[in-house]
């Protein structure tokens, strides 16, 4: 009977989860982090791509770059939630276009593609300094980064990599932690090409796992967390009860009027 229902939980738990796949069995077993395609390690640096979105400002000088009108016509107004306290503004970006040049304004066309973010942000700082403004700090952000939360984290959705080296560790902390139904060893990463992507089984019960490189995220990967087999076959139980239950009251009130009838 114990088996059973062992299977019956496991049958529950991955109903409940989002894409599943056949090396999902791992995480009964796995001890730390274990990858399956394994695309080898990214550069932890993050190399500025055609169509990214830049966010750029003076830090001394919050009206620039910030919100407002521009001359530049490439510019996009564009609403950016903050992923740790969910607030909103206005953030102005500029598109990096198909020549790899951002249109920024009065210095014009940068050349930015193959650029971390801080290697950007200092030409672009060289050039203003050089031609407009008095000893400038740009804090230059692509503001099109993010990841993606499901499952049992105490806040789904999309999460934005802000910093270079944002870590799995990072965004939990931004989701605010995982929930009290959810099963440490079962988080999974999927990563890369979607036809064939690389997956990253995380066993959050050992410290031990926050060493690896792979916890280091990349653009658009997706972050799935399994509930507990004991919460899913809960969860199932009490939906069957609360289909079960309008029924037994019908056949109850049946059985009292017919006994009432006689």
């Amino acid at each position: 009977m114990s088996f059973l229902f062992l299977l019956g939980s496991c049958g529950v738990r991955k109903e409940r989860t989002l894409f599943n796949a056949p090396s999902d069995i791992v995480t009964d077993t796995i001890k730390q982090v274990y990858v399956v395609n394994d695309q080898g390690i990214s550069d932890a640096y993050y190399k500025i791509k055609v169509n990214d979105q830049l966010a750029i400002r003076n830090v001394q000088n919050f009206e620039f770059g910030a919100t407002g009108s521009t001359s530049n016509s490439t510019s996009n107004a564009i609403t950016q939630q903050n992923s740790a306290s969910g607030s909103i503004s206005n953030v102005l970006s500029y598109p990096v276009e198909l020549d790899g040049m951002v249109n920024l304004p009065a210095i014009g066309k940068v050349e930015v593609v193959g650029l971390s973010r801080r290697e950007a942000a200092i030409k672009i700082q060289d050039l203003y300094k050089n031609k407009l403004l008095k000893e400038p700090i740009i804090e230059l952000s692509v503001v099109n980064l993010k990841v993606t939360l499901l499952g049992e984290f105490s806040k789904q959705g999309n999460f934005l990599l802000e910093r270079d080296n944002t870590t799995l560790i990072d965004i939990i902390g931004e989701a605010g932690g995982i929930t009290k139904t959810a099963d440490p060893k079962t988080l999974k990463i999927i990563r890369g090409d979607r036809a064939h992507p690389e997956l990253i089984y995380v066993n959050l019960n050992d410290i031990n796992s926050l060493a690896s490189k792979k916890l280091v995220l990349q653009n658009h990967d997706i972050i799935v967390l399994q509930p507990t087999k004991s919460s899913a076959t809960s969860d199932k139980l009490q939906s069957l009860n609360n289909i079960l239950q309008p029924l037994l009251v019908v056949v109850n009130l049946a059985v009292l009027i017919f006994t009432v009838t006689r």
